[in-house]
């Protein structure tokens, strides 16, 4: 094998790494509301209700927490004078 064919076997595996996951705070407030409206859908068993709004407590409480840390980046931007 030569060095040219040694370098593109290494920049073709190179580029295939899949990239890192990620997960951002849109993302969780998106399945916050999946789980809000699948429940009032009546998606889940009633065994089912316990997990489910345990899940969506600790998900409404981190959102909660890392929302006043939006909020001034969010305020930041001028905003449009009233007509």
């Amino acid at each position: 094998m030569s060095d040219q064919d040694q370098t593109t076997q290494d920049t073709t595996a190179e580029t295939a790494a899949p990239a890192a996951p990620e997960l951002t705070i849109v993302d969780l407030q998106n399945i916050r509301s999946i789980i809000d409206t699948a429940s009032r859908r009546g998606a889940f068993n009633g065994a089912e209700l316990s997990s489910v709004g345990t899940v969506f407590d600790r998900l409404n409480t981190f959102l909660n927490a890392v929302a006043p840390a939006q909020q001034p980046a969010d305020e930041s931007t001028p905003e449009a004078p009233a007509a």
